[in-house]
């Protein structure tokens, strides 16, 4: 069983910057696709930004193309998104996942979220 824990969420200002970490334990995910969605209230969870784990190559939602980073760590078998120039309209809960098998078979580790909140 993989459990996934993500940190580094909180509150800030229009124009402000957070990282989010995602920290993976149970198994590696060399080969495998890690990925960062987000749930506003009231509104589905989005595909925000993923990253191929072997070749470090990233994708990102139309939204935050330009002003969030998807990173991994592979030693410490972590994901990170650096958000810069964050809007209010990206106030959500922000989920690790874990995709196995790759993204056509959707995501397989879920983490239990953590609080971005960006004011006006």
């Amino acid at each position: 069983q993989v459990q996934l824990v993500e940190s580094g969420g909180g509150l800030v200002q229009a124009g402000g910057s957070l990282r989010l970490s995602c920290a993976a334990s149970g198994r590696t995910f060399s080969g495998h696709t890690m990925g960062w969605f987000r749930q506003a209230p009231g509104k589905e969870r989005d595909f925000v930004a993923a990253i191929n784990w072997s070749s470090g190559r990233p994708y990102y939602s139309d939204s935050v193309k330009g002003r969030f980073t998807i990173s991994r760590d592979n030693a410490k078998n972590t994901v990170n998104l650096q958000m810069n120039s964050l809007k209010p309209e990206d106030t959500a809960v922000y989920y690790c996942a874990a995709s196995i098998r790759g993204p056509k078979w959707g995501y397989d580790y879920w983490g239990q979220g953590t609080q971005v909140t960006v004011s006006s």
